[in-house]
């Protein structure tokens, strides 16, 4: 009877860290997505000083063609 008890627990502590990893593995997934979310977010920031300059720069030469 004590070594199915002893059994029982070491099955159960076997799965509480199971369960443990599983959780810590997706919380690291979560963070991983939002990193690529603000890596994205930043690059779309970082392009459009570069769009604005392409812009005066072309109707500039608009103006001069017209």
């Amino acid at each position: 009877m004590i070594i199915a008890i002893i059994i029982l627990l070491v099955l159960i502590g076997i799965w509480a860290v199971v369960i443990y990893n599983r959780f810590v593995r997706w919380k690291n997934l979560v963070k991983e997505g939002w990193s690529g979310i603000d890596v994205q977010l930043k690059r779309r920031y970082d392009l459009i000083p570069n769009l604005v300059r392409i812009v005066r720069e072309y109707s500039g030469d608009r103006k001069s063609v017209v």
